[in-house]
């Protein structure tokens, strides 16, 4: 087994932060924990997405937090979150983290073919009702264990990886 050098691996990347022309926006809307939006800021630039946030007072901070890339990370700043959806919809699909009766599971999601923001809710919560109305569709993600859901960050780096085609 041949086992790649730390130089070999950066060559084969991208030589800086990607632009926001992006096709793949993770929408964590209704943050709970700070540290969530730190792991999730790493798995965008991991999988090449932008992140749109909600304009409260700590998130900057956790963002700052969170973000130890060298570069700076494309972050979208939402003052609605409802209606910062209606507006993506006119150029966006709306994939959405949730279980409805019409949820699809992860394997069955294919990668994204054109612009698609991924609503991710509250943790305890979920996405609001006048939010999910909104869902282009709905995710799943099966679980065997005897929690009844997964975190925001892992929730959304399952499905972020999964949409930019990368498992």
């Amino acid at each position: 087994m041949w086992v790649r050098t730390a130089t070999e691996i950066r060559r084969q990347r991208r030589r800086k932060a990607h632009s926001c022309w992006n096709h793949l926006i993770i929408a964590p809307l209704w943050p709970m924990h700070g540290v969530n939006l730190g792991t999730l800021l790493r798995t965008c630039d991991a999988v090449g997405a932008c992140m749109a946030v909600p304009r409260l007072p700590w998130v900057p901070a956790a963002l700052q937090t969170g973000n130890t890339l060298r570069q700076p990370s494309c972050v979208h700043w939402v003052k609605g979150p409802v209606r910062w959806l209606r507006d993506q919809r006119e150029s966006s699909d709306i994939v959405g983290v949730e279980l409805t009766d019409e949820s699809i599971r992860l394997a069955s999601l294919p990668p994204a073919r054109r612009r698609t923001v991924v609503v991710l809710g509250h943790e305890r919560t979920g996405i609001p009702p006048e939010a999910t109305e909104l869902l282009d569709v709905a995710v799943e993600i099966p679980m065997v264990g005897t929690g009844v859901s997964l975190n925001v960050a892992v929730a959304g780096s399952l499905v972020a990886y999964k949409l930019a085609g990368l498992v």
